[in-house]
């Protein structure tokens, strides 16, 4: 009778301790990974790997490496003159960033035509830098005959969807293409109580298509509480019967959070706003507001005017958003479009490629 051997013991795999400078965050613990590893039981079995691997650091991976490269945001305003459309950006970002502060002064004439005219700075807040550009359209609805105004305002922006393309294409192309793209368009309306004017409807409607419009009500406070009210309703209504969307539109929502938070900032809008660069001590505190007759506008107080609520969605909550948005629908819309009709873009041969493809 032959000998029973005993099965080989094999010593359990050491398993990796969690390194002491990497700290998981207590608010969502580490979750389990289900596999078919070492000292698993297959894919089938629902094994749980034990150990620390540190997934949970991507986070911060992202974090360090957005720092380093930092953010762009073009923002173009759009409205009649004198509606506030630089004091309002200056007041959005806390800062000299409208056109005005590079040296355009009261005395230019008004132009003929609507000319487009940018403005970048750099802003940084807590480690954050962002190359802000701004870009204004002087001379927009401004003349007796506004017929087409917007056809500059549409080339410029179908430019620099084309400038990015073509920086997409290029065989050798850059490692972080420069992004001129607008983001975001802030359309003011006039404060007039009634209804919207044609050129605003006609301008709406030819580029709601093309890039995220934000409709504002400027100069708030010459409206009473119960004619804004009404006037925002007006808006909303003929804006509906209009078939023109606004950001953010209803198809883009992914969820039935975002559904939820987007409903009610589609309720609230367009935001009456009021815009100031000016401080005035009021309660033994500095505020941003506009000086009347009456006493004090403040800009930043919702019983006011609704100046936060738009930095709020604008800056704090849906800006990333706008980024998206503007690059996975607006510029892919353009970069399909565009392709179809050309039969796509041919790549840029050389002499020295031409020679060697007749080798």
């Amino acid at each position: 009778m032959s000998e029973i051997v005993p099965p080989e013991v094999r010593p359990k795999p050491a398993v990796p301790a969690k390194p002491s400078h990497v700290v998981p965050p207590t608010s969502i613990p580490p979750a389990p990974l289900q596999g078919s590893g070492a000292g698993g039981q297959g894919s089938g079995g629902g094994s749980t790997l034990l150990g620390y691997v540190g997934i949970d650091t991507i986070i911060e991976q992202m974090r360090k490496k957005t720092m380093k490269t930092g953010f762009d945001f073009n923002i173009m305003v759009v409205g009649q003159s004198g509606l506030g459309k630089s004091t309002m950006v200056n007041t959005l970002f806390k800062s000299q960033v409208s056109r005005r502060s590079s040296g355009w002064s009261r005395d230019e004439k008004i132009p003929k035509t609507v000319e487009i005219k940018s403005v970048s700075h750099v802003i940084e807040e807590g480690g954050v830098k962002m190359k802000l550009t701004v870009i204004d359209t002087p001379g927009f609805g401004d003349q007796i005959n506004n017929e087409n105004c917007w056809e500059p305002i549409s080339k410029y922006i179908n430019e620099q969807y084309e400038k990015f393309l073509k920086e997409e294409v290029n065989i050798a192309r850059k490692k972080r293409i420069p992004d001129t793209r607008v983001h975001c368009c802030l359309y003011f309306i006039s404060p007039t109580g009634h209804s919207l004017r044609q050129l605003d409807i006609e301008f709406m409607k030819h580029l709601s298509r093309t890039v995220n419009i934000i409709p504002v009500i400027a100069k708030a406070d010459t409206l009473t509480p119960e004619e804004k009210t009404e006037f925002k309703q007006r808006v909303r209504k003929e804006l509906e019967v209009c078939g023109i969307e606004f950001y953010p539109q209803k198809e883009f929502d992914e969820d039935q959070e975002d559904k939820a938070d987007n409903d009610k900032i589609r309720e609230a809008m367009p935001f009456a706003v009021v815009g100031s660069d000016k401080e005035y001590q009021v309660n033994c505190k500095r505020v941003l507001g506009r000086k009347t007759a009456w006493g004090i506008v403040e800009v930043e107080n919702p019983n006011h005017c609704e100046f936060s609520q738009l930095r709020d969605f604008l800056i704090r909550s849906h800006l990333q958003d706008l980024k998206e948005v503007t690059h996975n629908i607006h510029y892919e819309t353009y970069r399909a479009k565009r392709l179809n009709d050309n039969g796509g873009l041919h790549p840029i041969s050389t002499s020295n490629s031409t020679q060697e493809s007749n080798l």
